[in-house]
């Protein structure tokens, strides 16, 4: 009935459409097995891409050739660049996407992509021959064979609703929960856990009062998340910003008794940075207020999303707590919040790569390894398929160093450090942060795509005119001379020093308070030298200009970090065998099996006496 798959990927939720996408993209014949044909990229959560170092996980997918950046430019309905105040590193593109048209974009995509093949129904199983993977098991009790497995399920594997005293079999509203993977996985020799994460209650716009809350509008210039010639928005739907109170706070403390979370019957750990309104309350007793976000669902739906105020507290108390909220007096709910426990396996069971060290060939990405985020699965699901494929095809590995991508970042805290609680991307997780911008995923990393099979031609010579574009700019700023009476105006008006004798146009942009555009403005030949370059390429200039000396300390500090990654630790060690390692190193080392003395330093743990001791084990 199938033929013989090169991989396939089980669950069609964000990690699963990047790696069926790349694993066809990049030659692989791929069967993508969703239990839901209807609900493949569904948004389960917010309808939101990106945010802080999620978008530029976004951006990063987009350079190396994957889909997300351009799903999300096709369907978003708003844009918004967070955190402009601040530094270039702290820039995070956000977009509020239009959920259904992002589902049905990722499926229209999927079905004109050659080599993806579908099949509806739950996977029940892994065929694992030898201690390897070679196919799945449906619940029909049919076998596809398959050279590699990618497993992205999400939050189905029994997974459970909570709504109050509530409990639904489910891995999302109105969908059955997937059995048998955990199960046999355990009998593998795995070890599994549970976690828990929630969502709010979806209102009628309609009910709202909207003339009460503070409106959110876009960007005046809204950007883009793709690097390929998708458009920018041309027009905006707003969000909204309203407020919970102390009545209402009082009105969701009677649910407490009812709450699954207060009374024990949730066992799994939810996201620390995404708290549910009942947990919120509870941890900051003092506080009277608390945020809360009206998201539209969609250029032209009515539904509403109420970020800020998950829940699983009784439906009753979620309606009657809403209504006392500002702009919400008359609220009609189309569904309650809910909490939803799952099944994961903890991450430090997978090599770099995500394939699992237990059994060859057998990947996994997304939920299943402790994240939480449409833009963190979308990225593993990404590098599970590019090594998947490499895999198969006696192709070297692909992965990406902590200095490369945020997407090295979190592969690497999940592998060496685990996690006991939902994972979530930060940019304090990154340690080299001022390389790893929004603005330069492209130069990091569309020559590396292109070298994969992923990113096309097109896309390389766009970044190499990029480069070459900043490269020339750099060095006119570096040379062209201000003088004072052209500058001096403006320089007071921004608050800072005026200059007494001509300046370097590129020491005046290393200044804090002074940005290229100021100086393009006032100063006639730099604005149309300017102009005739891509925004992009002045962008990138000016970032570069400004910030050297500390782009140039990082390259530095990487490098000398980087050396340790080439000390490669060969073959199997019995740490305990090394009597001068500390006992938790023994055994954080020999639950990891690092393949390199930096991947061992990064081992939580493992102190830098440790390293040292190995280092001399080792002959290095």
């Amino acid at each position: 009935m199938f033929p013989e798959y090169d991989i396939i990927v089980v669950g069609a939720g964000h990690a699963g459409c990047e790696a069926a996408a790349a694993a066809a993209k990049m030659g692989s014949k791929v069967l993508l097995a969703t239990m839901n044909m209807n609900t493949i990229a569904q948004m389960s959560c917010n309808p939101a891409m990106g945010g802080v170092a999620k978008g530029q996980i976004v951006r990063e997918i987009d350079a190396l050739g994957g889909m997300s950046g351009i799903i999300t430019d096709q369907t978003m309905i708003q844009f918004r660049m967070l955190n402009k105040s601040k530094g270039p590193a702290m820039w995070s593109p956000r977009a509020q996407s239009d959920r259904m048209r992002f589902a049905e974009a990722w499926r229209l995509t999927l079905e004109q992509t050659a080599n993806v093949d579908f099949w509806q129904e739950m996977v029940s199983g892994i065929e694992v021959e030898n201690g390897k993977a070679v196919g799945v098991r449906t619940s029909l009790g049919i076998t596809i064979r398959g050279k590699a497995v990618i497993l992205t399920n999400g939050t189905f594997l029994n997974g459970i609703i909570h709504i109050g005293e509530k409990q639904l079999g489910g891995g999302r509203a109105a969908e059955k929960s997937a059995k048998g993977i955990t199960e046999q996985l355990v009998e593998l020799g795995f070890e599994a856990g549970r976690m828990k994460t929630g969502t709010p209650p979806r209102v009628d716009g309609r009910s709202l009062d909207y003339s009460k809350m503070e409106e959110q509008y876009g960007d005046e210039n809204p950007s883009k998340f793709s690097y390929t010639d998708t458009q920018p928005l041309a027009k905006q739907r707003s969000c909204y910003i309203t407020y919970t109170n102390s009545e209402v706070h009082e009105i969701l403390k009677t649910g407490f008794e009812k709450s699954p979370m207060f009374q024990g019957r949730i066992q799994g750990l939810g996201p620390r940075y995404c708290p549910s309104i009942e947990d919120k309350i509870n941890r900051f007793a003092d506080r009277d207020r608390h945020q809360i976000f009206v998201e539209p669902e969609g250029w032209s739906t009515v539904e509403v999303y109420v970020n800020g105020f998950s829940s699983s507290l009784p439906e009753d108390v979620q309606l009657k707590a809403l209504r006392k909220i500002v702009g919400f007096e008359n609220a009609k709910m189309f569904r309650p919040g809910y909490a939803i426990e799952y099944d994961f396996f903890p991450p430090t069971q997978l090599n770099l790569t995500l394939e699992t060290k237990l059994v060859q060939n057998l990947y996994f990405a997304g939920q299943i390894n402790g994240t939480t985020g449409y833009e963190e699965a979308a990225c593993q699901g990404l590098m599970a398929a590019i090594n998947a494929h490499n895999k198969i095809n006696s192709k070297e590995p692909f992965i990406l160093k902590r200095s490369e991508a945020y997407i090295g970042v979190l592969i690497d805290d999940l592998v060496n450090k685990g996690t006991d609680e939902p994972y979530r991307m930060f940019t304090s997780r990154a340690e080299h942060r001022i390389l790893l911008r929004q603005d330069n995923a492209d130069i990091r990393l569309t020559k590396l795509g292109y070298e994969l099979g992923l990113a096309d031609e097109s896309r390389l010579k766009a970044v190499d005119k990029k480069i070459e574009e900043t490269a020339e700019i750099i060095a006119y700023l570096n040379n062209k001379a201000i003088e004072p009476k052209d500058i001096n105006s403006m320089l007071e008006e921004i608050g800072s020093a005026p200059i007494i004798e001509k300046q370097r146009a590129g020491q005046l942009i290393k200044r804090p308070n002074v940005e290229i555009e100021h100086i393009a403005k006032v100063v006639a030949s730099v604005g149309e030298y300017l102009s005739k370059f891509k925004q992009e390429s002045v962008e990138q200039a000016g970032i570069q200009v400004k910030y050297e000396s500390y782009i140039e300390k990082e390259y530095s500090m990487a490098a000398r970090m980087g050396e340790l990654e080439n000390y490669t630790i060969k073959g199997k060690i019995n740490y305990r065998d090394i009597p001068a390692l500390s006992k938790e190193a023994k055994e954080k080392l020999l639950k990891v099996e690092p393949e390199t003395i930096g991947q061992a330093s990064r081992i939580s743990g493992v102190s830098p006496a440790d390293i040292s001791v190995l280092m001399v084990y080792l002959g290095k």
